[in-house]
């Protein structure tokens, strides 16, 4: 393998990586009289703008675009950045176990969501499974940017679903105004007993140069729910088997399966400890600027077990000599040493700028078995990206660029369920906007050529990917914005989903891919309607997307080493579904604005002549009240999510439930003083709710009534 520093060169040489192109757009949602009442003393809050590439700022080529940032991420911020971002439209999330969530958008998970820092991949391996934990920290961001829609290509042709960048201020954007500014912010919520607590400092050393410092510690308990820890279909089956294990006499095995059957309270083995450190350093002049930052992540997490599944490693024999062996509880243990890059050189002529943004990391995640080791994974990656930014002519402007991506990756014990492969991937990109009058037209265009290769299994497949957009759309006095947008994107199948063949411990199924795949392609469109005055914010999108050789898993109905397996196919399939969101200010009374919002969403997926598509959040409505001044803002909320019995023929079906939440914050020290205090009540009722889009809904539950306390600090 090539070394560290041959990486980084080669990279740079191909493509070093500008800022992402689109974040920008993630304001669309957010009115500029919020955004003051948001954060208005935090020194980073507008300048995120100006590097997230303003010439792509209002593109409508981007229909489903929001945030989360200011006060908003501070209450929802959880261990996972996947749970943090379930009430933004379109958004669910995997809720493995609360050390790892990823996001879910229009229904897409896994390989075809990018999550993104600063517009450059994460470079773990949490898109390989859903029990792999993201190696971001959401209590040091300041904002999370939810991008869905056609043009979201730019950062990978995988990315049809959509892609969630977390923007972080780890290489500093501009020289704070006074000697140091620090950010901080603390929580205690009860559900888990979680205790957390992140910090930033950013210092000017020069008139041109800042560093920057940050921090953070994170540790829970297991998970409290409102009810039984398990589904009524997996209560049903544990009772069932007591009653025969009691039937052949084994009274201590039925009331094992007795006492999992009335299992209530905590999930056992859901506690996490994270903590995280990075130190950056940039320097930021009139002609351009440049920075760099390392950065340590480490997380140790359980994954809770699903009740009758096992699985064993050893021979036949040794099974029959010594007596099956009792496995102790699965725990994930992670770290992560990464190097960002990023700059900026303004040009003068034809283009304006030309950016650079890369990233180098070195990921380790180790599953243990009680207190043995099971398997480690292994995972170093270089993501760059390089890109021209075009000044504005008589309404014509755009950016194109070079991304190069590499990753090597391993997996060595009895649960390498993949083995060692290399994955090269280069891309060549362009997106172009024209306005005139009322009208605007946008395209994108986006070309992948794709090497994966396992040489202990003696395959290399290459793969050239060919991905477009096209945009049109009416703009009536800046109000009302209404479009359509078409695309064609192609994928090039992951390491995974070829070569994968083996036991896999955390998921508990016997995983096996196929290395003939060929490039999963789609035809998609969506259209949309969007309002916004400075009372009145309204946007409703629909989508869909039509899907050749869609690769998935299915069960086979057969079983090997005591786990159920599952095959992956290519098949055709559709998804097609809507988001909704509305804000309306509908009430002043001194210093107070009465405002009330909902969010609607719901997706449909169907493989043809097998189903549905598994894991398909249902039909998801929230409606809020809140009353918010300069220094307090009080809110309540009610999020009902439908049933779900449109199912693959190995899940059950998922219940509806209803959540009740309540919020209130104060600046005890007035409006722009530093200081924010949050508490915020969940799940008031102690309901039990299961995501659909989990693999482990039927056995480990979202978290029963949480109260979370948290305060703030800017200076």
């Amino acid at each position: 393998m090539r070394s560290t520093f041959l990486l980084i060169s080669s990279s740079l040489c191909l493509s070093a990586a500008a800022l992402a192109p689109l974040p920008a757009l993630a304001q669309q949602t957010v009115t500029n009289a919020e955004r003051a009442d948001q954060d208005d003393d935090d020194f980073h809050r507008n300048r995120g703008i100006i590097v997230t590439a303003p010439f792509v700022r209002d593109l409508s080529i981007l229909a489903g675009t929001s945030e989360l940032s200011g006060d908003d991420l501070s209450r929802e911020a959880r261990s996972q950045i996947g749970d943090a971002l379930t009430k933004l439209p379109g958004v669910s999330a995997t809720s493995f176990s609360p050390g790892a969530s990823r996001p879910v958008l229009r229904g897409f998970q896994g390989e075809r969501i990018r999550v993104l820092t600063d517009g450059i991949g994460t470079i773990d391996v949490s898109n390989t499974s859903p029990d792999h934990g993201v190696t971001v920290e959401p209590i040091i961001l300041d904002r999370v940017e939810v991008l869905r829609g056609p043009a979201v290509l730019l950062f990978g042709g995988q990315a049809v679903g959509g892609a969630v960048n977390a923007i972080d201020k780890r290489i500093p954007r501009e020289v704070p105004e006074e000697p140091f500014h620090l950010d901080a912010l603390a929580t205690y919520g009860s559900a888990a007993d979680e205790r957390s607590i992140g910090a930033s400092l950013d210092v000017p050393l020069t008139s041109k140069l800042v560093l920057h410092l940050d921090g953070s510690y994170r540790k829970s308990n297991d998970l409290r729910v409102g009810g039984f820890v398990l589904s009524p279909a997996l209560r049903a089956e544990q009772l069932e088997e007591a009653a025969e294990e009691r039937e052949e006499g084994n009274i201590g095995e039925a009331e094992e399966a007795e006492e999992l059957a009335g299992l209530r309270g905590r999930i056992p083995n859901t506690g996490t400890e994270t903590y995280s450190f990075a130190g950056g350093l940039a320097y930021i002049g009139e002609g351009g600027s440049f920075g760099i930052s390392g950065s340590y992540y480490n997380s140790l997490y359980g994954v809770p077990e699903r009740p009758g599944a096992g699985h064993h490693h050893g021979e036949e024999g040794e099974e029959e000599a010594g007596g099956e062996e009792e496995e102790g509880p699965v725990t994930i243990g992670l770290d992560q040493i990464k190097v960002d890059f990023r700059g900026e050189v303004f040009l003068p002529g034809f283009f304006e700028a030309l950016r650079l943004r890369a990233a180098y990391a070195d990921f380790k995640q180790t599953e243990f078995e009680g207190d043995e080791v099971g398997t480690v994974f292994s995972n170093q990656g270089i993501e760059s990206r390089l890109e021209l930014v075009q000044r504005d002519r008589g309404g014509w402007r755009g950016a194109s660029g070079v991304q190069y991506v590499h990753r090597d990756f391993s997996a060595v014990g009895a649960e390498a369920f993949l083995p060692p492969n290399v994955t090269d991937q280069i891309g060549f990109f362009t997106l172009q906007e024209v306005r005139s009058g009322n009208f605007e037209v946008e395209g994108a265009a986006r070309y992948d050529k794709v090497n994966v290769k396992s040489q202990s299994l003696g395959v290399e497949r290459d793969f050239n990917s060919y991905s477009f957009a096209l945009g049109f759309a009416y703009i009536a006095d800046d109000r009302l914005r209404v479009g359509v947008n078409l695309n064609r994107a192609q994928r090039a199948p992951a390491a995974e989903e070829l070569f994968s063949n083996g036991a896999h411990i955390a998921t508990q199924a016997f995983e096996i891919g196929n290395p003939d795949f060929t490039t999963e392609k789609s035809w998609g469109g969506e259209a949309y309607i969007r309002w916004s005055t400075p009372d009145v914010s309204l946007s409703l999108t629909g989508f869909y997307n039509d899907f050749d050789d869609f690769i998935v898993d299915v069960p086979t109905g057969l079983e090997e080493d005591d786990l159920p397996v599952f095959q992956y196919i290519q098949n055709d399939a559709k998804y097609y579904g809507f988001e909704a969101e509305a804000s309306v200010i509908f009430a002043r009374a001194g210093d107070f604005r009465f405002r009330a919002n909902g969010v609607a969403d719901y997706v449909r997926a169907s493989l043809d002549g097998l189903g549905p598509v598994p894991r398909i959040p249902p039909l998801r409505l929230l409606g809020g009240l809140a009353a918010e001044s300069d220094t307090v803002a009080l809110r309540a909320e009610v999020e009902w999510f439908d049933e779900q019995a449109r199912n693959a023929n190995f899940e059950t079906e998922t219940d509806g439930f209803t959540l009740v939440n309540a919020s209130a914050s104060w600046k005890p020290l007035g409006p722009g003083r530093g200081v924010t205090l949050i508490a915020s009540a969940n799940n008031i009722f102690d309901v039990v709710g299961r995501r659909a889009a989990s693999f482990t809904k039927d056995f480990a539950p979202l978290a029963g009534r949480d109260f979370r306390i948290s305060a703030k600090f800017s200076f």
